[in-house]
């Protein structure tokens, strides 16, 4: 499982057919005299890798971009410390409770009050690596508790337990860990959700 193959594929429904979506962000500097603008002053470009088939972000993956007769250019790499439990493992399912500083959740109501209670609880992998599910929250004192329902990826019980202790970002409290089993593969050019 060294090759290429082995993680050049969905972590989730196994296609290969992927996209790097490339978010270009920048301040150009304008020309007083043509009103051109260029010469960027602040640049910031990301690259997020994506499976077309079923539409979820490759947190396995990276995208290094550069400059290439005119275009931009780039190759996918593995991040090494995910791509086995990702690839590899099978989808785990954690109803949890992380308590955090009430100071670390800048909103926790409306729209936006899910996504800022998650990133609270784990951080990036909260939002970029786990499928989370804030079913409440409640407040005590100078602190939160978020409930939430948790799937990610881990080839067992404890590498799973692991994953989400070592991304909480306050008290965890792991109420049920189950094992699913893992969406069906998709085969070349089949959606997964035929």
């Amino acid at each position: 499982m060294t090759t290429s193959a082995s993680w050049l594929r969905c972590y989730r429904c196994w296609s290969q057919n992927l996209e790097v979506q490339v978010h270009y962000e920048g301040a150009l500097k304008v020309d007083a005299d043509t009103g051109e603008a260029r010469d960027p002053d602040e640049e910031n470009l990301e690259a997020a890798v994506q499976c077309t088939d079923c539409l979820h972000d490759q947190p396995h993956l990276a995208s290094s971009l550069h400059e290439e007769e005119g275009r931009r250019a780039g190759r996918l790499d593995v991040v090494e410390d995910r791509w086995e439990r990702l690839v590899l493992g099978t989808p785990w399912v954690a109803s949890c409770t992380v308590t955090v500083g009430a100071e670390e959740v800048e909103v926790c109501s409306g729209p936006e009050g899910a996504e800022f209670l998650t990133n609270a609880a784990f951080g990036e992998a909260g939002t970029r690596e786990f499928f989370s599910h804030v079913r409440f929250h409640k407040h005590e004192d100078e602190r939160i508790v978020v409930h939430l329902l948790v799937e990610l990826y881990a080839q067992s019980g404890e590498e799973a337990t692991r994953v989400l202790e070592e991304a909480a970002g306050g008290d965890l409290a792991i109420t049920s860990l189950a094992e699913e089993s893992r969406p069906p593969a998709a085969g070349a050019g089949e959606s997964p959700h035929s």
